[in-house]
């Protein structure tokens, strides 16, 4: 393995898909199930037509299960309400940051899940958005 020329950032395992190792600490390593992403807009839209709903302060969780146990595939989007596309990139780079934080620690299968950024979302405290999602999750039964 070749050394990492950055020490916090993640390190991807090209032998198993879906895997990455990620850097916890110098010197150790820990191995990750990396959920997949939504980006087909038809995938959104059976996310919201079949999927339950969670709206929280910071964000609304859009999530719909599977018939597998593959990781959770996620999907983000902010609508032109929040802002121009600087505010609206920045508000979903959050939301994905949260959620990648938030299922490193408890992952979840089987799930196809959209979070849908709102005006709240983009001066909410970090944490405080994190626990948005995370009480979103437990709403619709995910965790």
């Amino acid at each position: 393995m070749t050394d990492n020329p950055i020490p916090d950032a993640p390190l991807s395992a090209s032998t198993q898909p879906g895997r990455v190792k990620i850097r916890t600490q110098p010197g150790r390593l820990m191995i990750g199930t990396q959920p997949g992403r939504l980006k087909i807009r038809a995938e959104f839209l059976r996310v919201a037509a079949k999927g339950r709903k969670a709206p929280t302060h910071g964000v609304v969780l859009q999530a719909l299960p599977r018939d597998d146990t593959d990781p959770a595939r996620l999907g983000f989007t902010v609508t032109k309400k929040v802002g121009n596309a600087v505010i609206r990139n920045r508000t979903r780079r959050r939301l994905k940051e949260a959620a990648r934080l938030l299922l490193l620690d408890r992952p979840v299968t089987g799930f196809d899940l959209v979070l849908i950024g709102r005006n709240h979302t983009r001066g909410r405290p970090f944490l405080a958005l994190q626990d948005d999602i995370r009480r979103a999750l437990k709403k619709v039964g995910v965790l």
